[in-house]
């Protein structure tokens, strides 16, 4: 039944107007609102639906992946942007909040409704 659909993801946030503000200016990404919904339009054509929702709660696991070139200048363009890196009791990040003992190197980081992302560099 879905096998030739074009499914996409979708989050919530609490304030729609700050989302937009941070993922289009903050993150520079391409959106577009309609209806009352905002589109994050990913590299890929993976759109992602951003909806206001008024019992919002954040999501305490990661909800988008940026995959990056290089890690330490993706981290070091966003704090100049006002990014804020989180730190994670047991996780071991160094000063920038970038773990690079597991997987592949990562740094998280929070939207303006507390929703987690990160930038990720594959070694």
């Amino acid at each position: 039944m879905f096998t030739n659909t074009k499914a996409y993801s979708g989050f919530a946030v609490d304030d729609l107007e700050a989302a937009r503000t941070f993922y289009g200016e903050t993150l520079g990404l391409k959106t577009s609102v309609e209806y009352g919904l905002m589109t994050l339009h990913l590299a890929g054509g993976r759109d992602t639906l951003v909806y206001e929702k008024d019992d919002f709660t954040p999501a305490s696991y990661t909800i988008l992946n940026f995959p990056v070139d290089d890690i330490e200048a993706a981290v070091d363009e966003l704090t100049g942007r006002g990014v804020t890196f989180e730190r994670y009791e047991g996780a071991t990040q160094d000063d920038r909040g970038i773990m690079r003992d597991v997987g592949p190197y990562i740094a998280w980081f929070t939207d303006p409704a507390g929703n987690v992302l990160s930038v990720l560099q594959e070694r």
